[in-house]
């Protein structure tokens, strides 16, 4: 199945579709690029809203947007791993039989099978501005993304 189809059915059930891709073995370039394709999706999430800035105030685009890149391409991956490995040390001491590798993959499945929804989010912050409505949708985005994450570690922590 493509990595679209698999967003899709993440939003259905996020169990089957993290089995499914444990299931196709231990590949870190694959979780990697699921990472990499989170990241990039969210940084051109912020791109409406950094342009919605440069009108109403004048600050350059440029510079946000350079702020953005350096953020969600250099720095959020080094979190998000170090984010994985807690929630691994987490999961384990609460009897977790997963491993990092399993953690990891979770986690970076949960940012990009999200990714559409933040790229909404980020359209409508281009257009609409920090209006209670944008601001629901964001708060949809970050909940159906501690749901999928936590459904996908559940079964990438249970028994191997």
């Amino acid at each position: 199945m493509s990595v679209t189809r698999d967003m899709v059915a993440t939003w259905r059930g996020p169990r089957a579709v993290m089995d499914k891709l444990l299931s196709m073995g231990h590949r870190e370039d694959r979780a990697l690029a699921f990472l990499m394709g989170g990241c990039a999706l969210n940084f051109l999430a912020t791109w409406p809203y950094a342009v919605r800035v440069e009108e109403m105030t004048g600050v350059s685009s440029r510079e946000q947007i350079t702020g953005a890149l350096f953020l969600w391409v250099f720095i959020a991956p080094l979190f998000f791993y170090a984010l994985a490995a807690v929630s691994h040390l987490v999961a384990k001491a609460l009897g977790g039989k997963g491993s990092f590798y399993t953690a990891r993959v979770a986690l970076f499945w949960s940012i990009l099978a999200t990714a559409p929804i933040a790229l909404f989010y980020g359209l409508l912050r281009g257009f609409n501005g920090d209006v209670a409505a944008t601001n629901i949708i964001g708060g949809l985005w970050g909940l159906s993304f501690l749901f999928i994450w936590v459904k996908s570690l559940i079964e990438a922590e249970k028994d191997v």
